[in-house]
Formats: structure tokens, C-alpha cells, sequence
């Protein structure tokens, strides 16, 4: 089939030979499928910024629509930056550098390091004074050998300065104490010819580079003492990053940042300087971006930081171990702008709380997301859209054959039936529906099928079922299973088990 058939136009399965004949939108928000009105709201929350509550079973797509709002966000312009504070380390200060800036000072890193060449590439003298050439026979070595390894003598001679007369005393002295130094100068500097401007000389720079040297022109070293005229700092978030951030499950300090410890307490010469012990929280990753929380009620206390940094669109970050340095560190007034979306089951919907859903309405939408839709052509269509779209997420099954997206469609339409209660609709419980569509795929390729069929799909709905299904299919019920699966030490310890399981039974007598 030449022409592509598009699911957001309708098509009839007649059409459909296999579901390689499916477009897959490009736009992520078109790849979610019965949701249309949480679809327009998201589209309209990345525009406008506004928050989303989205409410429903799981398995729905509230993941899916957090993510594809991300990607309809324009790129971070910003970069955050914690700088050293010279008058007070334990309070660094926060700099916030714009994209324009952030490439600059890019463009002059890469022009400060110079070049890197081979130790042979640079005049003799050079290579013998930095430690990778022997000065008597002229072998080339590892500048960490401290003796030459073909002729067995120190690879550094030294004349100390002035002409002293004791020089020839203390020469093997200065040897033996660069030796144990690690061999050589760490940097040589000389003069050479400008290339291109005849009778013009400039100074140039050698310098270790692990087992290269590193050639620093007139450029380069401006370009270097530019770098060194900046504080002390370090970048903590990124203008590069991702503007989807997933916060479910965080724990305090994954949240809101830390500040690591240091045993010399940020000493200025063996410790580690606080500034640059600082921990980026999740809220601060998402400044510009998407805050995504999923099981959101699970967060429990946790939501008030929550609310605080929607409020303030800034968060402190702090040491949160009080038995560690870091304690003592506090970075003020971090920014953390982000759109924050939320999600949850219905049952948990009191485990929000107030104050928050209330920011939410103030700023955005709560949306009950739909756990079906009719079973119409288009509806049908796009099922079979999202059907092709797992097939080529997953990558490792063949595409599905028309009879066995029918069969999917006829188990979409008695799930919402029989979960849902929703006559002549198609459930929107994909997630499961997902599981169904990969083991049909397992069993197609385990037979080595070109294609799904009708019969994988009958094979993945015998083992694509919930755990509850096989005990009561085996056992009769669950108390059932539970009655078999119960040891004998296990019914000591449980004074109601004969009660329980055997309910009903008036010859027993319970002492």
C-alpha cells in the first residue's frame, strides 16, 4: 500500500492489510488517543503555562499527555548557575545566565584549551623539560617514568641558576628531587614566529596534558586569563536539558536538592568548596519545563513544598542531613518556574491537599480523563493507530495483521463493557490493552510468524491476565487459593483461618 492511511481522518479496516499501513503522528499530543478534551486543555497549558490535575484510573494516559505537553514547550532559555561567595562560603550565591551568554562563554572555553599534540610534535628542548624525552639519549617515554627506560639514566638534567660553583654537587640533587616530583616542568613557555606576520615572535605555552601536550598561543592564554577573572562556580542546571521532568516517587532530598557532605568541611585546601557541593532538586531541574508527578498523593506532606515553589517560583537549597557539613550551606532564592502536572487515581483524590488543588484552579484545569469512547470507525481507526504505535515502540514484534486488530477491538469493546459498564464503547484502559498487544507479538515471534494473527492474540489473552484470574479459573475463588497456599504454621498463627475458609460448615465445632 502506497498511501498511508491516517487515523485522525477515519478508515475503514477494509482498508488496513497489516498495521505497518498506520501513520504514526509526529505530534506527540495526536498519539493519545480518546482523550480529546485533556488534549486541547494540554495544548493550551503549554501555551499559556497553566498547572493540570489529571484524574483517573491508571493506565489511561495521564503520563503520556504530561510528557507530549513538555514536548510542545519551547527549549529553556536559562542557565542556573551557584557562584562562590568570597565574604560568606556557606551562602553561595545564584546566577541566572541567558542562553545568548551561555554560548559565548562556550565558544571561549573551546578557544582556551588550545591545542593537543603529540609529545614528538614539539621542539626537543620542550619535550625534555616537561618529562616525556630523555635529554641524554632522546627516547620518548611516559613523563610518570622517572628515569629513561632505554638508557637507565634521569631523563631531566638541571643546572641550577647562577652558575654555582657547587653545581656539580648539586645537580644529581635537583635531578633526584624532580624525579620524585613527577619528572619535568608542568609548563614551558617560549617564544616562536607568528605564522603569517614575518619578524613578529609571540609567546607560546606548553603544558601537560596527560600523555599530549597542550599548546596555548597568544589567543588561547588571553582567551584563559578572561576564564580566570570569573568566580568560582558551578553550573546546576543546564541550558541543555530535557523540559520534562518526573518527579514520582521523589524522596525529600531528590525534590528539593542537598548539599553533599565534605569530612574537611569545605577546607580551602583539601576539601571540597561548598559551592560546589550544591544538588539541584527535581523542582529546580524543571524551571522552564514540565514538573510531572505521578501517584501525586503519595508525595503526602511532601506536596506543601510543592505548593511553595508554584507559589514563590523560587526554593532554597540546604543540607537536610543535620549530622552532615552540608548542613551549614544554604543556597537562597533558587529559581524553579515550572508547570506543574499532577496525577492521580480517583480514589486518592482526597489525599491532595487543599491548598494545592487550589493553586492548581487558580492558575489551571483539573480534568477527569475518559475511560472510554464510542465504538465508532473513527474511534476504531485510532485503536488501531495506538496499536501500531506499541508495535513500533516496542521494536522487537512483527506488525498485526486486519483479523488480529479486530480481535484486540472486540476485547477493547467487552473490557469496556465489563469494567466500565460503558455499552458500545472502546476502553481507554491501554495500558493493559498495551500488555495484550506485546504478548500476542511474544507469541508471533516465538513461532516465527511474519505477522500478528487472530490466534496470538487468542494465546496473549490466556496469559495477559491479572494473577486474580488464574486463582479463581484454578481454585474455585480466592478464598480458595488462599486455603491451599496457606501453610500449616501459618493456620496456627490465624485464629479466624477454619472460620474464614470454611464458613458455612455446621458439623465443625470451634472450641
Amino acid at each position: 500500500m502506497g498511501r498511508k492511511l491516517d487515523a485522525s481522518q477515519g478508515f475503514g479496516l477494509d482498508e488496513l492489510d497489516s498495521t505497518d499501513d498506520v501513520e504514526i503522528p509526529g505530534d506527540p499530543l495526536a498519539r493519545v488517543i480518546g482523550q480529546d478534551e485533556a488534549i486541547s486543555v494540554a495544548r493550551l497549558a503549554a501555551r499559556q503555562r497553566r498547572h493540570l490535575l489529571l484524574v483517573g484510573p491508571p493506565g489511561t494516559g495521564k503520563s503520556m499527555i504530561a510528557q507530549a505537553l513538555a514536548l510542545h514547550m519551547p527549549q529553556p532559555t536559562e542557565e542556573i548557575r551557584v557562584v562562590h561567595n568570597p565574604e560568606n562560603p556557606e551562602r553561595p550565591l545564584v546566577e541566572v545566565v541567558d542562553g545568548a551568554r551561555v554560548v559565548q562563554e562556550k565558544e571561549q572555553t573551546e578557544g582556551a584549551t588550545g591545542q593537543i599534540v603529540e609529545p614528538r610534535e614539539v621542539p626537543l628542548p620542550v619535550a625534555a623539560r616537561l618529562g616525556y624525552m630523555c635529554s641524554h639519549c632522546e627516547t620518548y617515554s611516559s613523563f610518570r617514568e622517572r628515569t629513561c627506560p632505554s638508557c637507565t639514566k634521569p631523563k631531566v638534567q638541571v643546572t641550577p641558576a647562577g652558575g654555582n660553583p657547587f653545581g656539580d654537587l648539586l645537580t644529581g640533587v635537583f635531578e633526584m628531587t624532580m624525579s620524585q616530583l613527577g619528572m619535568g616542568s608542568e609548563r614551558v613557555t617560549a617564544t616562536r614566529k607568528k605564522p603569517g606576520k614575518e619578524g613578529k615572535d609571540e609567546i607560546i605555552v606548553y603544558e601537560r596534558a596527560g600523555e599530549q601536550i597542550r599548546v596555548l598561543d597568544e589567543d588561547a592564554l588571553k582567551r584563559r586569563r578572561e576564564m580566570e577573572k570569573r568566580s568560582p562556580h558551578k553550573v546546576l542546571v543546564k541550558l541543555n536539558r530535557r523540559p520534562f521532568v518526573l518527579a514520582t516517587g521523589a524522596s525529600e532530598t531528590e525534590l528539593l536538592g542537598d548539599v553533599r557532605h565534605d569530612p574537611f568541611g569545605g577546607h580551602p585546601q583539601v576539601g571540597v568548596p561548598q559551592y560546589d557541593r550544591v544538588i539541584a532538586g527535581t523542582i529546580h531541574d524543571a524551571h522552564q519545563g514540565v514538573l510531572f508527578i505521578d501517584e501525586l498523593p503519595h508525595l503526602g506532606p511532601l506536596q506543601r513544598y510543592i505548593l511553595t515553589a508554584m507559589q514563590e517560583k523560587r526554593f532554597p537549597i540546604s543540607g537536610r542531613n543535620p549530622q552532615s557539613s552540608g548542613a551549614a550551606v544554604r543556597v537562597d532564592a533558587v529559581p524553579c518556574d515550572f508547570i506543574f502536572v499532577g496525577a492521580c487515581n480517583i480514589v486518592d483524590l482526597k489525599e491532595i491537599l487543599s491548598p494545592l488543588r487550589s493553586r492548581v484552579l487558580g492558575n489551571g484545569y483539573e480534568l477527569l480523563v475518559e475511560m472510554a469512547m464510542d465504538d465508532t470507525p473513527l474511534n476504531r481507526a485510532r485503536l488501531t493507530q495506538f496499536m501500531a504505535q506499541e508495535i513500533k515502540s516496542d521494536g522487537k514484534i512483527p506488525p498485526m495483521s486486519r483479523k488480529a486488530v479486530e480481535a484486540i477491538i472486540k476485547e477493547a469493546a467487552r473490557r469496556a463493557k465489563v469494567i466500565d459498564n460503558q455499552q458500545s464503547s472502546l476502553t481507554l484502559r491501554l495500558r493493559e490493552l498495551g500488555g495484550l498487544v506485546r504478548a500476542a507479538g511474544d507469541a508471533a515471534t516465538v513461532e516465527g510468524a511474519p505477522m500478528i494473527e487472530a490466534k496470538h492474540v487468542e494465546s496473549g489473552l490466556k496469559r495477559a491476565r491479572p494473577v486474580e484470574e488464574m486463582i479463581k479459573e484454578k481454585y474455585g475463588s480466592f478464598a480458595g487459593g488462599v486455603a491451599k497456599d496457606v501453610s500449616e504454621a501459618q493456620k496456627q498463627q490465624m485464629p479466624y483461618y477454619d472460620y474464614n475458609v470454611h464458613k458455612g460448615d455446621e458439623d465443625r465445632s470451634y472450641g
